[in-house]
C-alpha cells in the first residue's frame, strides 16, 4: 500500500501521439536544500517555484520544528525566516520524512552538530532504508544516533554539544551522504573536509556558495576535494527553482517511445551533474534536442524537445556516468525495452538502496511485460525488442517507490497491451502533477478499482 493513505492502482493503456507541453515540477534537490539552508539563515529567504510535494512539504513542516518560520505565499511561492548556523531549537515532537532519503539525511546533517536531540521516523519504505551510510560520519562530528537494527528508522540523532571538523571521503558515490557532511560542518569550527572519488550532483556546494559560506572545490588525483570554512553566517536568498531534470525524465522518455510525439518540456537544469540521462537517450539515437540554453540563478537551464524515436539502439552506459542519473535508470529501462540490442548498465549499486531495490523491481516488473533482463549486484542488463513489440499487459508491483511506478506508467503508453500498477500513490512524493500532465499530453492513464 502506499505509504501515506490507501492504494491507488493504476492502468496505462497504449495511447495515440502525445503533443504538447509539459511543466513538469521544480526540481526537488533544489526545493530541498533552499528551505534547509534557508532555516539555516539569518533573515528571510524567498523561493519562487518550489516543488510542492510531499517529500519537499515534510522538509518544510521539519524546519517548522526545528524553530524556522517557513511560509507558503502561493503556489510554489515560500519564505523562510531562517535561525542562523547553530541555531535550531530542539523540536517537541517526532520528525516524520515521510518517503524521503534526501529530506531525512540532509536534515540530520543539518541538525547534528547543534546540542539538540531529534527523533526521525517516516513510511514504511523510508524506515527500511539504511541510515549507518549518514550516521557514521555524523558521528565523527560527535554525534550520536541510537536506531532500529541495522541503523534503520525510527531513530534518535543526539547533535554533538562540542563539534569537531572532519575529513571524510565518502565510501560510494552519494550526494546525500556528501551534503549531511558538509551540513554539519557548517557549525563546526575550522575546515571540513569531503572527498569523493567520482564526482556527485553539486547543488549543495553551489548553493552554500550562493548563501555565502565559504567553500572551495579542487580536483586531485585523489577525487574531488569539497573544503568547507565553518560558523559562517548564511545570508539568505531569492531563489528560482529550475525545473527537475529526473520529473523531466518521465515525458521525455514517453516521448521518445510513443509513435508520433512531440513534447516540449520548458525550464530544466541541466546541472552536468544531473543530466546523464539526456545525453544517454542521445547516443542511443534519440530525438531530443536542448531549445534556449541559458543560466539561471547558477544552474544551467533549456528546454528540451522530445520526438518519437524509431530507431533506437542500445549501448553501454559509461559507469562514470552512473551518478549524474542514478535516478534515471529505472525509465530508462524502459526505454531500453523498446530499443534495438542490449542496453548494458554498470556500476549502479546505489540503486539496490533507495526506496526499494529499483534493480529487482524494476527487473521484476519487466520481466512480466515480456522484457528478457540480466542482472547482477551491481549492474543490470535490458534485451530491448525494438518500437512496436513489448507485449506489456503486466501488473507490476510499485513497491512504495514513486519512479518505478512513473516508469512503469510511461511503459504501458507503448506496450501492446496496458500496464497495471498495484499503487500509484507515492507519484505525489515527488510529481504530484503527473496524472494531469501525461493526460494533457494524450497519455491514457486512469485510477482503476484494482
Amino acid at each position: 500500500m502506499s505509504g501515506h493513505g490507501t492504494p491507488i492502482p493504476m492502468i496505462s493503456r497504449p495511447c495515440g501521439p502525445l503533443k504538447g507541453e509539459a511543466h513538469v515540477p521544480g526540481d526537488k534537490s533544489i526545493s530541498h536544500r533552499s528551505l534547509i539552508l534557508g532555516a539555516l539563515s539569518v533573515g528571510e529567504t524567498r523561493i519562487t517555484g518550489l516543488l510542492e510535494g510531499d517529500d519537499v512539504l515534510d522538509t518544510a513542516k521539519a524546519m517548522r520544528s526545528f524553530g524556522a518560520q517557513v511560509t507558503q505565499h502561493g503556489p510554489g511561492e515560500w519564505s523562510v525566516k531562517g535561525v542562523g548556523v547553530g541555531g535550531f531549537a530542539e523540536p517537541d515532537h517526532v520528525i516524520d520524512c515521510g518517503n524521503s532519503g534526501t529530506g531525512v539525511r540532509l536534515i540530520m546533517g543539518s541538525m547534528a552538530t547543534s546540542p539538540i536531540t531529534a527523533t526521525f521516523t517516516g513510511d514504511a519504505s523510508l524506515n527500511s532504508r539504511p541510515m549507518a551510510r549518514i550516521t557514521d560520519p555524523l558521528a565523527l562530528f560527535g554525534c550520536r544516533a541510537v536506531g532500529r537494527e541495522g541503523g534503520r528508522l525510527p531513530m534518535t540523532l543526539v547533535g554533538a554539544a562540542d563539534p569537531v571538523p572532519v575529513r571524510y571521503t565518502t565510501p560510494v558515490p552519494s550526494a546525500q551522504v556528501k551534503s549531511a557532511v558538509l551540513l554539519a560542518g557548517l557549525n563546526a569550527p575550522g575546515e571540513t573536509v569531503v572527498i569523493e572519488k567520482e564526482a556527485t550532483r553539486d547543488h549543495t556546494e553551489r548553493m552554500l556558495a550562493g548563501f555565502g559560506a565559504e567553500i572551495r572545490i579542487e580536483e586531485t588525483e585523489a577525487g574531488r576535494v569539497i573544503t568547507l570554512k565553518g560558523q559562517p553566517e548564511l545570508v539568505p536568498q531569492d531563489i528560482t527553482v529550475p525545473r527537475d531534470p529526473s520529473s523531466a525524465a518521465f515525458p521525455v522518455c514517453a516521448a521518445i517511445i510513443v509513435p508520433g510525439s512531440d513534447v516540449l518540456v520548458p525550464n530544466i537544469g541541466l546541472n552536468p551533474t544531473r543530466a546523464g540521462l539526456f545525453f544517454t537517450l542521445q547516443e542511443m539515437g534519440a530525438d531530443l534536442t536542448f531549445e534556449n540554453i541559458r543560466e539561471e540563478g547558477g544552474e544551467p537551464v533549456a528546454d528540451l524537445r522530445a520526438k518519437y524515436s524509431p530507431d533506437l539502439k542500445g549501448i553501454a552506459v559509461p559507469p562514470a556516468r552512473a551518478a549524474s542519473m542514478i535516478d534515471e535508470y529505472p525509465v530508462l529501462s524502459v526505454v531500453a525495452s523498446f530499443a534495438q540490442g542490449v542496453t548494458d548498465m554498470q556500476g549502479v549499486k546505489e540503486l539496490r538502496v533507495k526506496e526499494s531495490d529499483r534493480i529487482d523491481a524494476m527487473a521484476v516488473g519487466l520481466r512480466a511485460a515480456g522484457v528478457a533482463v540480466d542482472e547482477g549486484e551491481d549492474w543490470w542488463k535490458i534485451n530491448g525488442l525494438g518500437h512496436g513489440n513489448v507485449p506489456g499487459g503486466a501488473l507490476v508491483e510499485t513497491r512504495l517507490d514513486h519512479r518505478i511506478a512513473m516508469a512503469f506508467a510511461v511503459m504501458g503508453m507503448a506496450t501492446q497491451k496496458p500496464m497495471k500498477l498495484d499503487d500509484g500513490g507515492p507519484i505525489t512524493t515527488s510529481f504530484p502533477i503527473f496524472e494531469n500532465l501525461m493526460a494533457d499530453l494524450g497519455a491514457q492513464l486512469v485510477r482503476s478499482n484494482g
